[in-house]
């Protein structure tokens, strides 16, 4: 990508001789003119639900494999659903279109080298290993951006993203989607009204079936697969220093449980679990990492299952020292909470958490769905005295948070200052999965302090001629 000095946003906060105040950057009309990375599967959702808002025109396409329109199908295909990469209006060239008058590309770099005139905002849906460079990019050229979940797969690259959110001022988002739902509202609302508070420990879960999980055991990255026409394969690699064959354990999909590509079913799912506990009790990073269940530890792929404890210090008034189990893999589940009646040894079973303070437990799910005060007949209780209310008000979408914050009539609930803490806490958290024993955390340094090739993967070496991304 040509980065040239007209259109390299400096410090002060200006593009080409544009404020960076957004009423002065849109089109006509305040229109915004969206540019979409990566269209197929959840990346294609994202741009029909950002595309789709009142006076958004999607004006830029890029995808590896964009005119692809028949979905790459393993030989095991059969273990999975039928949703994702398996789906035939889930491939590129299905969503490419539906917006025929937008410029098709298969090179991010190339797109913004000739559009970004054109461009006002970018929402990219990559896989976890290129969410970094093409969100840098985007950022560096001074457009707001929106970046799947999570925000990177390593712990520097998150660090840098959230260094280049404060150099160049734009906005950002990342696709937490549950974050601008009810549980985000009543958990804003219980934290500030003392409903929520000293909390102490925390059990959070999801133990779907994960790609990875049919695989068996795995010594190596595959090789000796025929390589799709038309397919942009150094492109998918990204900013990865040491290249890989084409596989269909890699694209569609599958590079999630990889810990080269992906950052396994935590870093899918605990931005839709963790996100409110995270941000409203102020977490920060954790200052110990433990793997205290692995099943099927491997250098490669993501244990079969795994329940990661991580310890977090004191943080003030209510806000005391407090712990989180985090578990995946089939069958690996915490135990249900008295308060809902279980005996000693009954499991919590659906993903989402149980959280424990002083005075009360409560029961949650995933995504926005909202919090419940356990046992149930005590929430009823609150609810008629009126010290609890159901009623979180009427708020954007995430999507539409997004587009507002754009146009500069809100603000984004998931911005990278918020987003990135919690994504770090994935990386690190994926480095116990991957390594297993105990990972102690100096908060202050950002250090790994006692296992020297853990603190070696909190970056990875970068592959030459992408190195200007890592430049903030």
């Amino acid at each position: 990508m040509n980065l040239s000095r007209r259109h390299t946003i400096g410090a002060a906060g200006t593009v080409a001789g544009w404020s960076l105040i957004p009423g002065n950057v849109l089109g006509a009309n305040n229109k915004v003119r969206l540019a979409a990375i990566g269209i197929g599967q959840q990346g294609g959702n994202i741009l029909g639900a950002i595309g789709g808002q009142p006076g958004v025109e999607v004006v830029a396409l890029c995808d590896v494999d964009i005119d692809s329109n028949a979905p790459i199908v393993p030989k095991d295909a059969k273990t999975y659903s039928v949703r994702g990469w398996m789906n035939p209006n889930a491939t590129p060239a299905f969503r490419a279109g539906k917006y025929p008058k937008a410029k098709k590309y298969r090179d991010f770099r190339k797109m913004f080298d000739e559009m970004a005139d054109e461009i006002d905002a970018v929402c990219i849906g990559l896989p976890d290993h290129s969410h970094f460079p093409a969100t840098m990019a985007a950022m560096m050229l001074g457009k707001p951006v929106y970046t799947e979940k999570p925000l990177a797969r390593t712990f520097q690259e998150i660090e840098l993203l959230m260094k280049a959110e404060k150099k160049y001022g734009v906005v950002t988002q990342m696709g937490n989607q549950g974050h601008s739902g009810d549980n985000y509202h009543q958990f804003k609302l219980w934290r500030e009204t003392g409903i929520i508070k000293n909390v102490r420990h925390v059990d959070a879960q999801m133990n779907g079936n994960r790609r990875w999980h049919t695989w068996g055991t795995v010594t190596g990255f595959p090789t000796g697969e025929k390589m799709p026409a038309d397919l942009n394969w150094d492109v998918w690699q990204g900013t990865t220093a040491k290249p890989h064959e084409f596989s269909d354990k890699l694209h569609y999909g599958n590079w999630r449980g990889w810990h080269q590509f992906g950052t396994g079913c935590f870093g899918d799912w605990g931005a839709h679990i963790l996100d409110t506990i995270h941000e409203f009790l102020e977490l920060g990073l954790p200052e110990k990492i433990t793997a205290t269940h692995l099943v099927g530890r491997n250098d490669f792929v993501f244990p079969l299952e795994s329940t990661i404890n991580f310890q977090f210090p004191d943080r003030g008034a209510g806000l005391p020292a407090m712990d989180i189990d985090w578990r995946d893999g089939v069958g690996n589940r915490g135990p249900a909470p008295k308060e809902l009646g279980g005996d000693e040894g009954k499991e919590f079973y659906g993903a989402g958490k149980i959280i424990y303070s002083d005075d009360l437990t409560f029961k949650g799910g995933h995504h926005g769905t909202p919090l419940q005060i356990v046992p149930l007949d005590k929430f009823k209780d609150m609810l008629r005295s009126g010290k609890v209310s159901k009623d979180y008000g009427k708020h954007s979408t995430h999507h539409a948070n997004f587009i507002h914050a754009v146009r500069g009539d809100e603000k984004t609930r998931s911005p990278f200052s918020v987003a990135g803490p919690l994504c770090q806490m994935f990386a690190l958290g994926c480095m116990a999965q991957r390594l297993g024993g105990e990972i102690k955390f100096d908060r202050k340094r950002n250090r790994i302090t006692n296992n020297k090739v853990a603190d070696g993967l909190l970056k990875d070496d970068v592959r030459k001629g992408w190195e200007q991304y890592y430049k903030v």
